[in-house]
């Protein structure tokens, strides 16, 4: 499995993101698959990821409330994207708001997937695990 690594300042102008070459060459398509996020950020991932994650996400039972609300809420905002020929995407409207993106935005690697942060929600967040993660 490739992982998504690294962390990108990427200037986000009107409501094209350039996603980075590195991210690009992992999603390995032309297509992705964008969706809300926790922490107010968004989740990309590649179509073929983000369909085991929903096999995944289809096996606890409906008559489970938690997991009926976290379909809802994955699903509900997800968006397929598709690159232009400079490597931007459209985000939508809904997905903008949510993550309060704005012109300075962070694109960082996640592992199995990728995220879409406001700058300075990322910065805090990062400040946050930071100490976290020195405190044990």
């Amino acid at each position: 499995m490739k992982l998504f690594l690294g962390e990108y300042q990427q200037n986000f102008i009107g409501t094209r993101l350039a996603v980075p070459k590195k991210i690009r060459e992992l999603v390995n398509a032309n297509t992705f698959v964008l969706a809300k996020g926790f922490e107010k950020c968004l989740f990309g991932y590649a179509t073929e990821t983000w369909e085991k994650v929903a096999e995944q996400e289809l096996l606890p039972s409906l008559s489970d409330s938690k997991a009926r609300d976290l379909k809802r809420y994955l699903y509900s905002g997800a968006s397929e994207l598709t690159f232009d020929g400079q490597g931007r995407v459209v985000i939508p409207e809904t997905l903008r708001s949510y993550a309060g993106l704005t012109e300075s935005t962070m694109v960082i690697g996640a592992g199995d997937h990728f995220e879409i942060w406001n700058e300075n929600n990322w910065r805090s967040h990062l400040t946050a695990l930071e100490a976290t993660v020195r405190n044990g």
